[in-house]
């Protein structure tokens, strides 16, 4: 197996869990398991974005489950994730709509950079006051 580095975020959320059939006893691990997933993309962005949860109205099942999210613009959306990362299914909370075809994204901070100008201003401040801590510290 050959190690990685990358970000927690990426990876799938049945990862080690094909080999070890014990856990496919527990009735709704899998389901749990996205909602964990989806839990994590929130409190990972959320200080960045005006409102950020889970829905709790539409589904979660195995293979998906549903973000929404209102920008620093005010803007509302419904976020699917599934394998295939995250998209825009509606332009509120709580819905989708089959007819809207937007590409997926791999990470949340790639859907959200190219939805909201605020969100990558504030992210970017973010990560730069990061910077400057850790250089701070490395010439202390």
């Amino acid at each position: 197996r050959m190690e990685t580095d990358c970000n927690p975020m990426e990876l799938p959320n049945n990862m080690g869990f094909e080999e070890d059939s014990d856990y496919r006893d527990f009735e709704g691990t899998d389901v749990k398991d996205m909602r964990l997933e989806a839990e994590a993309v929130v409190n990972d962005v959320l200080f960045a974005v005006s409102n950020m949860f889970v829905s709790k109205t539409l589904p979660c099942a195995e293979d998906v489950a549903y973000i929404n999210v209102e920008t620093r613009e005010r803007n509302k959306y419904c976020l699917e994730l599934t394998e295939a990362g995250l998209r825009v299914v509606a332009y509120d909370f709580d819905q989708t709509d089959d007819r809207l075809q937007t590409p997926y994204h791999e990470t949340v901070y790639s859907l959200l950079d190219s939805l909201s100008p605020a969100y990558r201003e504030v992210f970017g401040n973010a990560l730069l006051q990061r910077l400057e801590a850790l250089k701070k510290d490395s010439q202390s």
